[in-house]
């Protein structure tokens, strides 16, 4: 069986699928959690909602920072 390996170039064009993906994780992950654990774990998709929405106003979002930093570049 081959591996299914990236090309760097491919890596460098995904941050906003990068960004997305991640969202949507820690979103489902709150939800998760608040039905398995406790409500308060709401608050965590709450941040994460609000913050992509003044994302979109500011264009300014934590996670692009951490990515650029790890290498990954804008598209």
């Amino acid at each position: 069986m081959r591996a299914f390996i990236m090309p760097v170039e491919q890596l460098h064009k995904m941050k906003e699928r990068i960004v997305r993906a991640v969202a949507g994780t820690i979103v489902l992950t709150s939800i998760i959690l608040a039905y398995t654990v406790n409500t308060n774990w709401l608050w965590l998709g709450v941040f994460v909602g609000v913050n992509l929405l003044q994302s979109a106003f500011t264009r300014f979002c934590p996670l692009e920072l951490i990515l650029k930093a790890g290498g990954i570049k804008e598209q």
